[in-house]
């Protein structure tokens, strides 16, 4: 397993550009978009539109990825 970022590529509303993900990330994050049925690009353009300006595009991903993960764990109380 890579852990290092890589570049991928991504299309957002017509803009071509690129986030530099590890690839647990990127898998997860692609994993994501087929579970829900959506285009990476949409889901990428969603979440980029949705990042505070404070925060970058591969950052709120994995944000994203992240809050996906643990919306799906139990609930331990």
């Amino acid at each position: 397993m890579n852990s290092r970022p890589r570049k991928h590529s991504l299309t957002l509303r017509g803009h071509r550009t690129s986030v530099s993900l590890e690839d647990p990330f990127w898998l997860a994050f692609r994993q994501i978009a087929t579970r829900t049925s959506r285009p990476i690009n949409e889901l990428a353009a969603e979440i980029d539109e949705a990042r505070g300006a404070d925060c970058g595009l591969a950052s709120a991903i994995r944000l994203f990825v992240l809050h996906d993960l643990q919306s799906r764990l139990p609930t331990q109380e």
